[in-house]
């Protein structure tokens, strides 16, 4: 009731690619001034193996200029630097994607030592770009059996998604804390006259 929630997810996308997108997607005229908060999560795709993946992979030094590119197109269209959060890619479960490369004939074309120096990288940047970072990566190991966050042992499952969710609340959170309510809540509407509460 404060804001809403653009999605511009992007199905097997790099950050070579999304660099090019970007002002497409978030400009001035799509209401950058009023934008509360961004996010940039790519790396996943990024640190495929060059050899096994190369339509998707970027090498590490242009993932991090691409990150450092996204970073400052959205400051010049007035978006600060503490509105940015970047996510690091998720740590990758190998033998369980290694199982879905094989379901398609093909060899595994991931490793997770790779994805964990696409993830340094993303925190780098996040640092000299003075952003805020969530390192999913290494927070997603903490839990010593992570598998049970990602669906193939690359993307997200359900548990996933709401782990990234949590982490990613704390940082949203003291963003939206002093907006205004747009919207009363719901046991707040007169029930016998809406249009009194909503309009």
């Amino acid at each position: 009731r404060k804001c809403d929630v653009v999605n511009r997810g992007l199905s097997g996308y790099n950050s070579r690619w999304a660099r090019l997108i970007l002002p497409r997607l978030i400009s001035r005229s799509t209401g950058a001034e009023s934008t509360v908060a961004v996010t940039i999560f790519f790396g996943a795709n990024d640190s495929a193996l060059k050899d096994l993946n190369p339509k998707q992979h970027v090498p590490l030094e242009e993932y991090a200029a691409n990150l450092k590119s996204m970073v400052q197109y959205l400051k010049s269209i007035d978006i600060p630097e503490d509105r940015i959060i970047l996510i690091t890619p998720p740590p990758l479960h190998e033998s369980a994607w290694e199982k879905a490369c094989v379901a398609k004939g093909e060899k595994l074309n991931r490793c997770n030592a790779t994805t964990g120096e696409y993830a340094q990288a993303c925190v780098r940047v996040a640092r000299d770009c003075g952003t805020d970072v969530l390192d999913l990566w290494t927070v997603m190991q903490q839990n010593q059996d992570f598998s049970s966050y990602l669906s193939d042992g690359l993307h997200l499952s359900a548990k996933g998604n709401s782990f990234l969710a949590s982490q990613l609340w704390s940082r949203l959170d003291k963003k939206l804390s002093a907006l205004p309510w747009l919207l009363p809540y719901w046991r707040d509407v007169d029930h016998l006259d809406p249009e009194a509460s909503l309009l």
